[in-house]
């Protein structure tokens, strides 16, 4: 039963990665301009990518507060928790740089989100991660390594300054991956 859980999982965050983003024709991203005239206009597409890497970043800040909760004695997730707070300022940042309407998006509500197929995420994050503390600590290197592709993927075609944050957002999570890496090898 397990491995048909990990399957069922590895199969909804192949298919959620940023090529989800497509699926966002009706999602909350409202378009709006720039707070400045030197600032570039992005595309619907881009805007939508933006939107979905800020969701993202939420959704890995939240599992793991929701499974630091559950697993208090690993430390692992909490303290990539607060990074990852980070990491959602500065993709909020450049949403709100764009002119993408997040205004929707509480992130005082832990494990609530306005793309569905993000809450769905979510939701198979911490129902996996729940089952162990190793399943917990798969669950992160598995987010990292998703959040990784996604953004080498998102920064394609963006300008310099979304590149800058997402290659400076891909340096943390690859930090992630190394201690998640860890704490699984400690762990197993």
């Amino acid at each position: 039963m397990k491995d048909n859980n990990r399957r069922n999982f590895l199969s909804k965050m192949v298919g959620v990665g940023i090529g989800g983003a497509a699926l966002l024709t009706t999602s909350a991203v409202a378009s709006g301009r720039g707070r400045n005239s030197s600032t570039v206009t992005l595309t619907e597409e881009q805007k939508d990518k933006l939107f979905f890497i800020y969701q993202e970043e939420k959704v890995a800040r939240d599992v793991y507060i929701t499974l630091g909760n559950i697993y208090t004695d690993e430390d692992t997730f909490a303290s990539i928790q607060i990074s990852e707070q980070r990491h959602m300022d500065s993709a909020r940042g450049l949403c709100e740089k764009y002119g993408v309407d997040v205004s929707e998006v509480d992130e005082s509500k832990v494990g609530e989100f306005v793309l569905p197929v993000l809450q769905e995420l979510y939701d198979t994050c911490v129902g996996v991660g729940e089952e162990t503390l190793l399943d917990a600590l798969k669950i992160g290197e598995l987010i990292e390594i998703t959040d990784i592709e996604d953004l080498e993927h998102a920064a394609e075609g963006m300008p310099s300054d979304v590149v800058s944050v997402y290659e400076n957002l891909k340096e943390g999570s690859l930090n992630h991956l190394d201690a998640f890496q860890t704490a699984i090898a400690r762990t197993a």
